[in-house]
């Protein structure tokens, strides 16, 4: 059973998102939080495998809940998925740098909801190609200078790792990316992985913001 912490100011998003979760037979609530703190202290008091984040919220907002539940060392298995309104929120680049798996708009489909909780609990990130022009086109905005990955990095990626790099970084799935270079979908996961580990990652979104600080994404290419 996948156990959610549901973190909104707002109590009839909670509700809406409760009796939503309770629909699914493999997803619990294990608890709500109206804020960020409660929603760190809580993640930790039920051993959650989610927290569903929102990013406005009053006192601890989200990107701050995200950047201490991912510096906490005994909520290591805690992935946060963050609702967003992308159209307003500013913070999504800073949020994928804290530690965030996947973003969703508040106005997804239920059921889409219900499988991006499911794709963030087993560990993958959730970036669609959609999401990822957003998160380049806000990157862009706001370079970071020397935030990219280190030349020595890079320089431990194979060619075919630093195709599988760039790929990512346009928001393709393991799927998507074993079809466009003739490789099995095992196989595609592997060199993921592989790339995961090279540049000491902490997931799949960090890898599209790698990519890009890396020069192998540019806005217009995705």
């Amino acid at each position: 059973m996948i156990r959610v912490v549901l973190a909104d100011d707002q109590a009839l998003i909670r509700i809406g998102l409760r009796q939503l979760i309770e629909s699914a037979e493999d997803i619990e609530v294990a608890a709500e939080a109206g804020d960020g703190a409660e929603a760190v202290r809580l993640a930790a008091e039920t051993r959650a495998d989610v927290v569903l984040m929102d990013i406005r919220m009053p006192g601890v907002d989200g990107l701050e809940a995200t950047r201490r539940i991912s510096a906490a060392e005994d909520l290591a298995g805690v992935k946060v998925l963050i609702l967003t309104t992308f159209e307003a929120d500013e913070y999504v680049y800073e949020a994928l740098r804290a530690g965030a798996s996947g973003f969703l708009v508040k106005d997804t489909d239920p059921g889409e909801l219900l499988q991006a909780v499911r794709v963030v609990a087993r560990g993958d990130a959730l970036l669609s190609p959609a999401i990822t022009r957003r998160l380049i086109a806000d990157i862009a905005s706001r370079p970071r200078p020397g935030a990219a990955p280190s030349r020595e990095r890079l320089g431990r990626l194979t060619h075919r790792e630093l195709e599988v790099l760039t790929l990512v970084g346009t928001g393709l799935s393991n799927d998507e990316i074993a079809a466009r270079l003739f490789l099995s979908p095992l196989t595609a996961k592997t060199h993921v992985s592989r790339v995961l580990t090279k540049l000491a990652a902490r997931d799949r979104a960090q890898l599209v913001v790698a990519a890009y600080e890396a020069g192998l994404v540019t806005p217009g290419t995705v």
